[in-house]
């Protein structure tokens, strides 16, 4: 029988999970080839073959697949119990890896995050912005931050911010350029600025609502992001009309970089919450972590 190591398993669960050697081997702290290494030779040893490699993507072979299922939830186990001895320890410690887009840390978390360090030192947080609606439990983060409206029911959600409102912003220049739309379906006749929160998803459509009627409209452009900030710089530069989020809008339409429109039709969506799935609950730095996010208000 073959005699494997546990850190050479590590690896190679790492990589079938990351499907990437850059990724997993950023993730564990040594290089791609030194990875790619180990896994070949643990490959060597066990006589088949665990991972199908491309020059552009690696995945588990069958093998790899019925490997991952067997030893998965045993290492999961293993960190989890790790994690706990936290509790015996005089401060909470451990590292949180979060998934949310940038607006939500610049809205959310950067307020608070100042404080959260100072009174936590040997907690890490670590922060991946995405705007693709990231499974937490499949990609193995803690948790992930949400509107409430896009939130699964088998998830704990914790609210962490106040309703807020996307707005309709332009340049003056732009308005130089462009009538001003006094209905939101005037948009369709002006350059705009969207965003696409999924590679494969569709583009999103600016949502209004009037005399309780909701609608949505879409917008057309030359122009596509997939995070906000930059949607804003492009409104700022007079490039076309943006729907926003109010707060991130709010320093420019102070300084007159950008003027809003349409604000009767501006609806409220749901504040920011945290979801996870149930078995953070017992992590004494998770705790630390909801307790510091918790909206005042609740």
């Amino acid at each position: 029988m073959a005699v494997l190591k546990t850190n050479d398993l590590q690896a190679f669960l790492a990589v079938a999970r990351e499907q990437s050697f850059t990724k997993a081997a950023a993730r564990l702290g040594v290089s791609a080839s030194a990875l790619s290494h180990t896994l070949k030779q643990l490959e060597a040893r066990l006589g088949v073959r665990l991972l199908a490699r491309t020059t552009r993507n690696v995945a588990p072979t069958e093998a790899g697949e019925r490997l991952m299922r067997s030893i998965g939830p045993h290492f999961d186990a293993i960190g989890e119990s790790v994690d706990a001895l936290g509790e015996l320890r005089d401060r909470p410690a451990g590292t949180l890896r979060i998934t949310c887009s940038d607006d939500a840390i610049e809205m959310v978390i950067r307020p608070r995050l100042a404080t959260f360090l100072a009174a936590y030192p040997d907690i890490t947080l670590e922060f991946y912005v995405d705007y693709g609606f990231t499974n937490v439990v499949e990609e193995r983060f803690d948790a992930g931050i949400r509107l409430g409206e896009a939130l699964s029911n088998d998830m704990i959600a914790v609210r962490i911010g106040p309703d807020w409102r996307l707005v309709v912003v332009g340049s003056p220049a732009y308005f130089q350029r462009h009538p001003t739309p006094r209905t939101p379906y005037e948009i369709t006749g002006l350059p705009c600025v969207n965003i696409r929160h999924r590679p494969a998803g569709s583009i999103y459509a600016w949502e209004f609502e009037k005399d309780g009627k909701e609608f949505s409209v879409k917008g057309e452009g030359q122009l596509v992001f997939n995070s906000m900030f930059h949607v804003i710089n492009a409104a700022v530069d007079g490039i076309g009309l943006a729907y926003v989020t109010e707060d991130l809008a709010a320093p420019y339409l102070a300084s007159g970089q950008l003027v809003q429109v349409l604000d009767e039709w501006c609806p409220l969506f749901s504040g920011y919450h945290l979801y996870y799935p149930n078995r953070r609950q017992g992590s004494p730095a998770f705790a630390a972590l909801i307790n510091a996010l918790r909206h005042p208000a609740l």
